[in-house]
């Protein structure tokens, strides 16, 4: 690189070679992807194809048997304490299943994150939720439980949990898993926001293809323990391997 040329920008999420296995069985083998500051990309592939598995590698949930996991400069397999927490408060992560604690409020799911990690008062948490839960289009569902929501209410306060401590990453873990066609639509739309509107990464992993196409970005399809193509979704669809054209529907 010449002394003139422009720095090349650190990714925000990195794995390089990255294999993993339980037992005899190999999930990932050898799996390399990049994500760049500001992107949305989307892990895709059939059930069991170790999409939720790579995604968990990212905050330290599993670690490689073997290759490098990068969160920015910081390679995240080998962290451990405080800065392995420090890595993981920069990560919003929206689980499968939204994972809400089901003896609070929607508020008070949020507010726990307030409270125990910044320095923000009472008053000044409580404008926080209202904040979240009106940018996720759940306004005056702050005293409601997880079990009095619908399923697409539960993963977008999920979401604003998620975001609260303003993350400059965001992974979800089939993020429509479940939902109706309309609730698919508001949650990916809300994916696009984030990018647009704050600028945050976002890693998804989905085998939903209205998601992938309302939410745009790079597509990396996982089959057989591998990235077998990468794109974005027309290419996909339209790469030459035989389980593509399974999963595309031909």
């Amino acid at each position: 690189m010449s002394p003139s040329s422009p720095a090349r920008e650190i990714p925000a999420v990195r794995l390089v070679e990255v294999s993993k296995a339980f037992g005899d069985l190999v999930v990932l083998d050898r799996v390399s992807l990049a994500v760049a500051k500001g992107e949305t990309a989307l892990v895709m592939g059939g059930s069991g194809s170790g999409k939720s598995v790579l995604i968990k590698h990212v905050v330290q949930l599993l670690r490689p048997d073997s290759g490098e996991v990068w969160v920015f400069d910081r390679r995240v397999d080998t962290l451990r304490g405080a800065e392995l927490d420090a890595v993981r408060l920069s990560v919003g992560y929206l689980f499968q299943g939204g994972a809400l604690f089901d003896s609070m409020t929607v508020g008070e799911n949020i507010d726990f994150l307030l409270e125990r990690h910044t320095r923000l008062d009472a008053a000044g948490r409580r404008a926080r939720v209202e904040e979240l839960l009106e940018w996720v289009r759940l306004p005056q569902l702050a005293l409601r439980y997880p079990a009095e929501l619908s399923g697409g209410q539960k993963k977008r306060a999920a979401l604003a949990r998620a975001l609260a401590l303003e993350p400059a990453i965001m992974l979800f873990d089939e993020p429509t898993t479940g939902l109706d066609p309309v609730s698919v639509r508001a949650v990916s739309e809300l994916i696009v926001r984030l990018r647009e509107e704050r600028g945050i990464t976002s890693l998804v992993i989905t085998h939903d293809l209205l998601c992938a196409e309302i939410t745009g970005g790079t597509v990396h399809f996982l089959h057989d323990a591998a990235i077998v193509a990468s794109g974005d979704l027309d290419a996909v669809r339209r790469a030459a391997h035989p389980v593509l054209g399974n999963f595309f529907g031909g």
